[in-house]
């Protein structure tokens, strides 16, 4: 038998999607940390629900890209000091942190909504002109902090979590101009808490489709764009090979696919040429570029597929 052995690109030189963006998010995380600051404030001078509910959310977004900070610099670090122990290192913090995230969202959204209906039931004027500045405030700097995540959003998970909750910071700010302008103009008392009830409601699915991403991820499910049947049908009519076993795909962090299969070769055939076609074949159509692939001869007898 002969092991094959193929990494490079972003997990050669060890650094992961999320790692690559962390300045954008320390960048974030700054002014994020400063608005939340002013949002609290505001929201307790105006007695505005929508601007409480923002708030609270933005101190939800801060706590999250801090722990999104942390275990990206985790991971960096342990792979500057790997130890024995942790093969891979610890780049399933930054999927540990998109579930965090996901489940501190739905927390908040919950909140809001019981806190809406006592409002709804005792309503209550608020102060509709300061609520518009910070609205307004909110909204740009929100609008500013997505810009600069959208790119790394497209790469990790655990920016895609960041980003995701920046978006809905974004429409949360955009609910609370619409309630102070409603306040102002109208002097109708229900708009703030039907408004921080709608962000509420919005909230909730998206937060439940990155639980639900990070699960697959932790579960080791294969990635979603990736059919293992034809990969294997893929793998089996590379030449040279008359079947192909032990197939399995899975993702370790945002950007690092994974795997690792079994190639029964013909006798006599070259296992370096058998490597060089699966490895080319794994990176052009599949985009796997970490994966341990094992060369064995239909001659060789012992080697059965695992059945769990």
């Amino acid at each position: 038998m002969v092991g094959g052995h193929h990494h490079h690109s972003a997990a050669s030189i060890g650094q992961s999607a999320g790692e690559r963006h962390r300045p954008r998010l320390i960048l974030v995380l700054v002014m994020v940390t400063l608005f939340a600051g002013v949002e609290l404030v505001a929201a307790v001078t105006t007695r505005s629900l929508a601007l409480l509910s923002d708030a609270g959310h933005m101190f939800t977004d801060v706590l999250a890209l801090g722990m999104a900070l942390a275990a990206i610099t985790a991971a960096a670090r342990a792979r500057s000091r790997p130890k024995a122990q942790r093969s891979f290192g610890l780049y399933r913090l930054e999927i540990l942190a998109a579930l965090a995230n996901a489940i501190l969202l739905l927390a908040v959204a919950a909140y809001v909504l019981v806190e809406a209906v006592g409002r709804i039931r005792n309503p209550h004027s608020v102060s509709a002109g300061p609520m518009l500045v910070v609205g307004v405030v909110g909204l740009v700097i929100t609008t500013a902090a997505f810009w600069l995540l959208r790119r790394g959003a497209a790469e990790s998970l655990n920016v895609r979590a960041a980003a995701l909750e920046v978006v809905f910071d974004a429409i949360s700010s955009a609910g609370v101009v619409v309630a102070a302008v409603i306040a102002l103009t109208t002097g109708w008392p229900y708009a703030d808490p039907l408004v921080a009830s709608v962000i509420a409601v919005a909230i909730a699915p998206r937060a439940f489709g990155l639980a639900r991403q990070a699960l697959r991820v932790l579960l080791q499910a294969a990635p979603a764009h990736i059919p293992i049947e034809q990969l294997r049908a893929d793998l089996a009519a590379i030449d040279g090979v008359v079947d192909a076993h032990d197939v399995h795909v899975w993702t370790l962090t945002s950007g690092m696919e994974v795997a690792t299969a079994h190639l029964m070769t013909r006798t006599g055939v070259d296992p370096h040429g058998v490597l060089d076609r699966a490895r080319h074949l794994l990176i052009e159509r599949y985009h796997v570029e970490h994966a341990t692939l094992q060369v064995e001869p239909e001659t060789h007898r012992g080697c059965q597929e695992v059945v769990w």
